[in-house]
């Protein structure tokens, strides 16, 4: 009797438990949604604020519900819809460009964007932001609507995100007028120099509201944006699916139709600071938020002096003349043309004074004879020339190498000559080469070595190309001298057959040897000196055989066919073998090419991407490694494909 006497006491009191806290949650005030104070701002005990009803979507706030208190102080309020240009507010789309976003992320994410434009107030000024391998600000805070979709279907992609790049020029571009915020879209991780601490005390300083979508991200990627959102005072929305990101902007959209002005006044008597609290109901919802609020009362006023100064207003200075940096390319341009005019104009007139082929031997092969044309004294090509002639003064081995390399290859320039012709184009490289690229330093060590080692791998091609040419001649034209001597002619009168029937380089050789000839050199030292210069091994051999013939006597034709016979068989043999190894040095200079290639294209369209390698002492030591195992490589495969004949 008494287990059944207390059950119906005990559900008695279970029962009225439940209808106690059915009473208090219907009389408590539905707190369960969280507004968003975008901006405050106070004046002479006045506060100005935005605040916005996230997911309130198409419901209109009640204006007559707005309930503020600062440190539990009841302040009296109004509030009104903050649409029609009544305060300018600011919203800047950063969008995530870079190659993981190809296919229907991209897609999602351009309608999305054009949705938002299409939604937001009309008031609202909207900037793009854009980053990928690069930052770009591809349109500033404006009202054009028109010209925001034509921009959005322009987007491309490319490598790499500099997403906290792209952070810290969007909140530049939001400016420092009004409340402002920012709507950030990407799906990967950040790979710009730029920490994540940088790109936080950006938004911080800049006091702007930012929204972070990660699309797609692993948990894990999206918490490393947490620190952006909550330095700017928004959230993080995580979307995994990209057919999201329409109802997440049009959401965005619409809490900035819904956002209100709200006006309140703090007594005299009021707190200095404290806690602003905020509420509005919203479909029968109460939107609540918080904030921590300095309030700058009015000063009183000062008494007046019986006699006043005028005061005198000062002017600011004039910064004066400023050259912008396109100005300043286009100056460093407009020197490198003048270079390059002042280089022809050189060039110029070394080819109007060339000299003669006696002057030349005079010059250059005859012992004692300084014999020269050269301009007047005053000019500026003498006085140029001069100066590098001053230059090449202490270094005798170097000019009589130089002059020795530019006898080989068959150009009419003095040492003194070539050398300023060289630093002229080395210093032209270099500044045309750093006004084109905006002032790239990288970009102007890299003009200068292209200066510098131009020219001279230019002078080894045409010294080299003359060579082949002489060699490649030498069996035709000892066979021409041959038939001469056959028919009873001498020496002398066989290579002046060559000058007037002969091909270049050969004439030009043998033209020269001829002249030295008449000038009293002899006839064997004026042809070993044509195998000095054109250092032919086999043209060597045959001076050597016309001297031993000169001496002891025989029969110099017979000679001279045999001798001619002996090359046509090494030249064939030796082309042969050159193509033979064709394809082993074709590799060679692709695998060498490759490297430097990669390096530089990667410099030129991911910069970023590079930025451990070209800005650490490691990646300083491993390119140092590299450039060490490329030249032992290079030098490896020249003597595998190199064969003597």
């Amino acid at each position: 009797m008494t287990r059944h006497a207390r059950s119906p006491r005990r559900l008695a009191r279970w029962a009225a438990l439940v209808v106690v806290a059915l009473a208090v949650v219907g009389a408590a005030p539905a707190y369960a949604s969280e507004g968003s104070i975008d901006h405050v701002q106070s004046r002479a005990g006045r506060l100005q604020l935005l605040y916005s009803v996230p997911g309130a979507g198409d419901r209109v706030p009640d204006l007559g519900s707005i309930r503020v208190t600062l440190d539990g102080t009841d302040l009296h309020a109004t509030a009104r819809l903050a649409s029609g240009g009544r305060v300018r507010r600011t919203t800047v789309l950063a969008i995530d460009t870079s190659q993981s976003m190809a296919g229907a992320k991209f897609a999602a994410a351009r309608r999305a964007a054009e949705v938002f434009l299409d939604s937001v107030p009309d008031d609202v000024r909207v900037g793009i932001v854009t980053f990928a391998g690069s930052v770009h600000e591809l349109q500033p805070p404006s009202l054009d609507r028109a010209a925001s979709h034509r921009l959005l279907r322009r987007l491309t992609l490319s490598r790499g995100t500099r997403l906290y790049d792209g952070l810290v020029l969007a909140t530049h571009v939001a400016g420092t007028a009004g409340p402002r915020s920012l709507l950030v879209l990407s799906d990967g991780r950040d790979t710009s120099p730029t920490t994540l601490d940088t790109a936080a005390r950006a938004v911080h300083r800049a006091g702007v509201k930012v929204d972070v979508i990660a699309l797609g991200q692993s948990a894990r990627d999206a918490a490393l944006l947490t620190p952006v959102a909550k330095a700017g005072g928004g959230s993080l929305i995580s979307a995994a699916d990209p057919a999201q990101l329409r109802h997440i902007f049009t959401s965005e959209a619409q809490a900035l139709a819904s956002q209100l002005l709200v006006t309140a006044t703090v007594p005299r008597d009021g707190p200095r600071e404290g806690t602003l609290s905020v509420a509005v109901d919203v479909g029968g919802s109460s939107y609540a938020d918080a904030a921590f609020v300095t309030v700058s009362m009015p000063h009183p006023p000062a008494a007046r002096p019986a006699a006043t100064v005028a005061a005198t207003r000062l002017q600011p200075a004039s910064p004066g003349f400023q050259v912008s940096p396109r100005m300043l390319a286009v100056g460093v341009v407009a020197l490198g043309a003048g270079l390059l005019v002042l280089l022809v104009a050189i060039v110029a007139g070394l080819g109007r004074t060339q000299q003669s082929v006696e002057d030349r031997i005079a010059a250059y092969t005859t012992r004692g004879a300084t014999q020269r044309k050269a301009d007047p004294a005053g000019s500026m090509t003498a006085q140029a020339v001069g100066v590098a002639q001053r230059a090449l003064a202490g270094s005798h081995g170097f000019e009589a190498k130089l002059a020795a390399r530019l006898d080989a290859a068959g150009l009419g320039l003095k040492p003194a000559e070539w050398l300023l012709t060289h630093a002229g184009i080395a210093v032209a490289a270099t500044v045309v080469l750093f006004g084109l690229t905006g002032g790239d330093p990288l970009m102007a060590l890299v003009g200068l070595a292209g200066g510098v080692l131009v020219p001279w791998v230019y002078l080894g091609r045409k010294q080299s190309k003359r060579l082949k040419a002489f060699n490649s001649q030498l069996a035709a034209t000892l066979q021409l001298l041959a038939g001469s001597l056959q028919a009873g002619l001498s020496i002398a009168q066989g290579m002046d057959t060559i000058v007037r029937e002969g091909a270049e380089p050969v004439a030009g050789e043998f033209r020269r040897a001829l002249v030295e000839t008449r000038l009293g050199v002899q006839i064997e030292d004026a042809l070993d000196a044509v195998a000095t210069r054109m250092t032919s091994a086999d043209f060597t051999w045959t001076v050597m055989a016309i001297r031993i013939q000169r001496e002891v006597g025989g029969n110099l034709a017979e000679l001279l066919l045999n001798v001619a016979a002996t090359m046509r068989e090494r030249d064939y043999l030796r082309r042969q073998v050159k193509s033979l190894s064709a394809e082993g040095r074709f590799s060679a200079y692709i695998l060498l090419a490759l490297p430097p290639l990669i390096l530089a294209y990667m410099y030129m369209t991911n910069r970023a991407y590079l930025e451990p390698l070209v800005a650490s002492p490691i990646g300083w030591v491993m390119l140092a490694a590299m450039g060490l195992l490329m030249g032992v490589g290079a030098f490896t495969m020249s003597r595998m494909v190199k064969l003597e004949v």
